[in-house]
C-alpha cells in the first residue's frame, strides 16, 4: 500500500515505515502529525485519484528529526563588467516516518 501526498509544495510517493526528507514542518520531535493532502492511495489493484485530493484520506506521521540541507553555492558573474557575487544556502528539513494510511 502506498500514497501520493503532497507537503511543502512538493509531492512524495510514500509507503508505511519509510522515512523522508520534507520542508520544515513546524511541529516538535517524536510528535504525531497528520498530513491531510492526499493526492492518490494505492492498495494492491485498487487505486483511488483524488481530483484533486481525496476527501477523508489521512497519512499519519512521526517527527524523527530537524536539520538543515548540505550548503548549496551560488556564484554570479558579469564577465568584463567586474561583477562577481558568492552566495550560499542551506534548506531546513524535516525527517518524518510513516506511520499509517487511512482512506
Amino acid at each position: 500500500m502506498y500514497a501520493v501526498i503532497k507537503t511543502g509544495g512538493k509531492q512524495y510517493k510514500v509507503a508505511i515505515g519509510e522515512k523522508l526528507k520534507v520542508e520544515q514542518i513546524p511541529a516538535d520531535v517524536d510528535s504525531q502529525i497528520v498530513l491531510e493532502e492526499v493526492l492518490m492511495i494505492a492498495d494492491g489493484e485498487q487505486v483511488v485519484v483524488g481530483a484533486p485530493m481525496i476527501a477523508g484520506a489521512t497519512v499519519k506521521a512521526t517527527v524523527v528529526s530537524h536539520g538543515r540541507g548540505d550548503k548549496i553555492r551560488i556564484f554570479k558573474m558579469r564577465r568584463r563588467k567586474h561583477y562577481q557575487k558568492h552566495q550560499g544556502h542551506r534548506q531546513n528539513y524535516t525527517e518524518i516516518r510513516i506511520d499509517a494510511i487511512s482512506k
